[in-house]
Order: C-alpha cells, then sequence, then structure tokens
C-alpha cells in the first residue's frame, strides 16, 4: 500500500544536511542574473527551507527558475523546466515561441477570444498572440516584467513580495492595475503565491503561476508515466482554437475522468476530438464546489519512481491542466533539450474566456473591491509499493 512519509523525509534530510548536527536554518540569497535587453538589472533570490529544498526566482517575470525537491531516497533534484541564464528567457527565439517557463502570469492567465471583451457597454480590444486569441495577458504580459521585489524571512518560512502597477490601458486593458503577490517556501516543503489586486475601474484580472514540472527531474524523460488525480468531475470543452464554448461538460467515461490517480499517457493518444483539438491535454478542469476564500484540493500527481508527490490545492475554480504538447526541443534548459511532453502544468485560475461567458464565475474586479487568490503547491514522498 503507497503512504506518505513525511517523517522519514524529514529525518533524512536533516541527517543529510547536518551530518546529524544541527539543522540549517531558512535563507534567502540575493544574486545579480543580468541585464535585460532595455537596460533593466534583473535579480536572483534563492529560497532555502530547513530541509535544504532550494527555490530560484528571478524578478524577471515572477519565474521560478529551479525548484530543488526530495526523492524517497532523500535525493534532491530540479523538478521545474526552465534556464540557467536570463537572456534565454528574453531571447529573439524564446519571446517569438513563449511556453511562459515558470512565470507570473496576468493580466488574464489563458485566452480570451478575438482579443475582445465588452464591458459596461465598451468594447476593449486586447493583442492577439496566440492564433486569433489574446493569452496569458498578451504580447507584453507580466511575464516580462521587471518586478518590485521584497524578500523576507519570518522564523522558518522565507519568500519574496513582488509588486508592479499595470498603467490604465496597458494591453487594452482598462484601470490602473495594482499587483502583488507573495512568493513563500515553507518548512513543510510547500511553495505558496498570494495573489492581491487593486484597480481604478472595473477590469478582468485572472492571475496564475506558469512553472511545468517533471517530479523525475527537470528534462528527464517525458511526463507520460506520472500519474494525476484532479478533483474535478467537470471539463470545459473547447473549439478549434482552444476557447471554451461554454459547456461544462462531465468528465465521466471520456479520457478526461483523473478523478482516480492515472497515468498522463494511459488515454493521451486516444481517438477524441478535444485531445485532437490540443494536441493532447491542453483544457480548464471545474474544481468541486468550495467556499471561494478557502483552500480546496486540486489535483496531486505522483512520480512512480521517485516517489515524489506534488499536491496542489487553491482558492481558485479551476485549474488548467497542460501535458507539455507544444515543446518540440526547440529550447534547451539546464543542459537538457525539451522535447514533446516533458513538462506538465497545473495553471489554478478563473476559466478561459469567462469576459465572454456571462455563466462562467466571474473575473471583473471593480474599484471597490480587492482581488485575492491563494494556491499552495506541496512536496512530499511516497513509499516505493
Amino acid at each position: 500500500m503507497l503512504r506518505i512519509s513525511p517523517l522519514f523525509l524529514m529525518t533524512f534530510l536533516l541527517c543529510a544536511c547536518t551530518g546529524g548536527g544541527e539543522s540549517p536554518s531558512a535563507h534567502v540569497k540575493q544574486e545579480n542574473f543580468g541585464v535585460t535587453p532595455d537596460g533593466d538589472s534583473v535579480d536572483l533570490y534563492t529560497l532555502t527551507n530547513p530541509n535544504g529544498v532550494t527555490m530560484e526566482v528571478t524578478n524577471y517575470g515572477g519565474i521560478i527558475t529551479s525548484l530543488r525537491v526530495p526523492d524517497r531516497t532523500g535525493t534532491l533534484d530540479d523538478v521545474v523546466l526552465g534556464f540557467d541564464s536570463l537572456s534565454a528567457y528574453t531571447s529573439t527565439a524564446y519571446r517569438a515561441a513563449n511556453p511562459y517557463f515558470g512565470a507570473l502570469i496576468g493580466r488574464y492567465g489563458n485566452r480570451i477570444a478575438g482579443g475582445t471583451f465588452s464591458l459596461n457597454g465598451t468594447t476593449y480590444t486586447l493583442a492577439t498572440n496566440n492564433g486569433p486569441n489574446h493569452l496569458h495577458g498578451g504580447r507584453e504580459g507580466f511575464d516580462q516584467v521587471v518586478w518590485s521585489a521584497e524578500p523576507f524571512q519570518k522564523d522558518d518560512r522565507v519568500g519574496i513580495v513582488f509588486s508592479h502597477t499595470s498603467p490604465d490601458g496597458h494591453g487594452g486593458y482598462p484601470g490602473r492595475l495594482d499587483v502583488e503577490v507573495t512568493y513563500t517556501l515553507t518548512p513543510d516543503n510547500t511553495v505558496a503565491f498570494d495573489y492581491h489586486a487593486t484597480t481604478t475601474k472595473a477590469t478582468p484580472v485572472n492571475l496564475t503561476q506558469h512553472s511545468y514540472f517533471n517530479l523525475d527531474g527537470d528534462g528527464d524523460g517525458p511526463i507520460l508515466d506520472h500519474e494525476l488525480q484532479l478533483y474535478a468531475d467537470r471539463f470545459t470543452p473547447v473549439d478549434s482554437t482552444l476557447i471554451p464554448t461554454g459547456e461544462l461538460r462531465s468528465v465521466a467515461g471520456t479520457p478526461f475522468d483523473f478523478t482516480e490517480p492515472t497515468p498522463i499517457g494511459a488515454r493521451i493518444e486516444n481517438t477524441n476530438k478535444q485531445l485532437e483539438y490540443g494536441g493532447g491535454y491542453d483544457h480548464n478542469f471545474v474544481l468541486a464546489e468550495h467556499p471561494s476564500d478557502t483552500l480546496r484540493l486540486a489535483a496531486r500527481v505522483y512520480e512512480p519512481d521517485t516517489g515524489r508527490l506534488l499536491t496542489v490545492r487553491t482558492t481558485e475554480p479551476g485549474v488548467q491542466f497542460y501535458s507539455g504538447n507544444f515543446l518540440d526541443g526547440s529550447f534547451s534548459g539546464k543542459g537538457e533539450l525539451y522535447e514533446k511532453r516533458e513538462g506538465l502544468a497545473l495553471e489554478t485560475q478563473h476559466f478561459p474566456n469567462s469576459p465572454n461567458q456571462p455563466h462562467f464565475p466571474s473575473t471583473i474586479l471593480r474599484p471597490d473591491e480587492e482581488y485575492t487568490s491563494r494556491t499552495t503547491y506541496q512536496f512530499s514522498v511516497r513509499d516505493a509499493q
């Protein structure tokens, strides 16, 4: 029987890291990461928790460049896709294809059909950067912003507070949007994301984080053997341009049924129009009803060889499961070519194209309101069967 063994993990790590002596303290290291083509200086922050888990984050795009977590033997490996240098993230080739490795996404995560929406009698036009549609904030989204960053340490928790002001009209969006996003690494090997925003005009907001995970280790083969469980009994089917049709369809009897742990590759090649449209999985799943201000269980991903288990919780109503279908070996990250399906993303979110679907949960933020959202990624291990 599989079981989680956090006590074994903690004990092993403390002994491995300290030789049985005092445990290492949580800390943050800050260093220069380079200069953008526009001449902005960028930093890299290394967050370390008492177990020796490390996360490297840059204030360019809020990008998580590396995340080293233990397997069932205590061996630390990097489990996110990314690059070692700022120049790789700012290169013309990367910007043209833009897989959004590890980035903070906004103003609107996912797609808006035709790059247009109407609000209070006015039609707004956004950049179309994904075929006919607007994706992840357009051509100049939050993934390309040099964020203000304030690292912090509170007892055994370490993190960074990122802040940015998006001007009224930027990218076609109404209202000045003041955004603050806090990344926190905790002693139980959880990475938490806390989002906060206010606006001067009614505007759609849908913030998320776009890390690609491979629990075998960064770039170490496809993720098809990873076992996925999604706490969702419906999904939002899409058209050929990956815009939701508006239907909330049951997953029962379809390749989209991950209500029980299932290898990602088990049905990914099935004959199915939705899989054809996405080239695999690239769909929003409707999470079980839950109070919007408390965390709900969204997903679990288990990698049998290493024993690594990723548990995702969120206050959001949906999660986009993307199986890395468009990776094609064009990019070499940290010494590895990223081929098709060598990473998966679980982007917690409101539903794609919500501004044009009145029956979807609203993404409209108004001047007298505050946008808040929380998502956590917790890493643990399971014993072998």
